[in-house]
């Protein structure tokens, strides 16, 4: 899976790794939040997904990456909020997997899913669900207005 980081360029997920351990360990004592949200954007033929990866210094600005993918699915809007949530989960399970070999690291870190739902629209009845997948595989999850990672970032990558 590529990434790309308006910053640094196209690098694999190992390599955002690296660029994320380095971008704390430059202020280790500020506090970071670890976010990863998907949006997508339907065309006549496919579907446009981006996940998008948030390093957060809380107070003090952060960096993001971004993987673009068009999809052939065709699928009604709730399916493609299930398919965000999934592609945002596998996202965080990697970098989890990566990050679980540096333990001082993973314990700085607070970990969001953003998901691209919010009370007010079409997808306000499937809220609950999305919630509990994000909330069962362990991770806390934000819906619209907190969503940014997936409602603004992923957003402007999906046109």
């Amino acid at each position: 899976m590529k990434f790309i980081s308006p910053t640094d360029g196209a690098m694999n997920i190992d390599r955002v790794y690296d660029t994320i351990r380095r971008f704390i360990y430059q202020e280790p004592e500020s506090r970071y939040k670890l976010i990863v949200g998907t949006d997508s954007h339907p065309r006549s033929q496919d579907v446009i997904f981006v996940s998008a990866i948030v390093i957060y210094r809380v107070g003090r600005g952060g960096r993001f990456f971004y993987h673009k993918e068009n999809d052939g699915l065709n699928v009604s809007m709730k399916q493609r909020i299930f398919y965000e949530v999934s592609r945002s989960l596998d996202v965080a399970s990697k970098l989890t997997a990566v990050f679980a070999e540096d333990r001082e690291l993973t314990e700085t870190l607070d970990i969001e899913i953003h998901v691209d739902v919010g009370e007010k629209g079409p997808t306000n009845e499937i809220i609950r669900e999305v919630i509990g997948m994000v909330v069962g595989n362990g991770y806390e999850a934000l819906i619209k207005p907190e969503s940014y990672a997936a409602s603004s970032v992923a957003d402007r990558y999906t046109k």
